[in-house]
């Protein structure tokens, strides 16, 4: 069955401490693209993370976006620079003297210095956060691929319909052929009464009506497009990627259809071709979807 290279997927998962959300969307992408954005304390995870995606995900762009609330996920402590603090106050000291200031050098004057107290934080390091990331991020993961798999049985429908419409149109097609050599005789052998009156040369005939069957054959193009309609088919049912094989066939019936359309000299087969470049294109649309 076909995948749809489209799908979304959401879990939450919390502890005593914390509340994780993981949200990742999947969209058309010609290749394989998986970005995933985590809070600093998680980038490690990233890799691993990928890893499993790349699992399921073998064609379209996907993002992740995981979220953390709570306590515990940064240690925080203040850290004084003595050594410029030390050269502050001096400075300090030194145009007190110079200006001969009256006022005396308080705490409140090294405190509006931001460089000498600073705020550092550190990561840490907790094996149950990341067991509960992992675990939000394998349901979502499911939920994204399960959206992906109804999205894909739908394109699935909707290719074979497609298919059908497709089928009928050459089906009548192969069946109009006969009446084209004969409806070719039948203005052929008027046009020529009309200019030479009863003095018809039937081998002349023949041999206008051979030369035209010739050129308008379109027999191996029909060959060809019965044989693409199969390959299309049983693609379809294959496992794993097909979108690109699938674009590929489609490409070629169109060629296929194309050259019957510049053959056909008949007003009757453009309509088939009309009809069946119709359903190439809705396939084609289709088909973009596809994984």
């Amino acid at each position: 069955m076909v995948v749809s290279m489209t799908g979304f997927g959401r879990a939450i998962e919390e502890s005593e401490q914390h509340v994780i959300t993981v949200e990742m969307k999947s969209v058309n992408h010609r290749f394989c693209e998986l970005n995933i954005r985590t809070p600093k304390q998680l980038v490690k995870l990233e890799d691993k993370l990928k890893k499993k995606m790349a699992e399921y995900i073998k064609r379209g762009k996907a993002d992740v976006f995981i979220t953390i609330s709570g306590e515990g996920l940064v240690h925080r402590s203040l850290k004084v620079d003595w050594q410029l603090a030390e050269e502050y106050f001096q400075t300090l000291h030194t145009l007190k003297k110079k200006f001969s200031l009256s006022e005396d050098i308080a705490l409140r004057d090294l405190l509006k210095e931001t460089e000498i107290i600073t705020l550092e934080e550190t990561e840490e390091e907790n094996k149950q956060l990341e067991q509960l990331v992992e675990q939000a991020f394998i349901k979502a993961l499911e939920d994204l691929i399960a959206m992906r798999m109804a999205e894909g049985e739908k394109l699935q429908e909707d290719l074979f319909s497609h298919i059908g419409i497709f089928r009928v149109s050459l089906s009548s097609l192969i069946e109009h052929v006969p009446a084209i050599l004969s409806q070719y005789q039948e203005r052929l052998e008027r046009k020529v009464k009309e200019l030479a009156g009863d003095i018809v040369d039937q081998s002349r005939i023949l041999t206008e009506i051979a030369i035209f069957s010739d050129k308008s054959d379109i027999s191996e193009e029909i060959t060809r497009l019965e044989s693409h309609l199969s390959q299309f088919t049983d693609t379809v049912s294959q496992e794993g990627p097909v979108g690109r094989k699938l674009d590929f066939i489609i490409q070629e019936m169109n060629r296929e259809v194309n050259t019957i359309g510049s053959k056909g000299n008949d007003a009757v087969v453009a309509g088939y071709v009309v009809e069946m470049k119709t359903s190439l294109e809705k396939m084609r649309e289709q088909v973009q979807n596809i994984e």
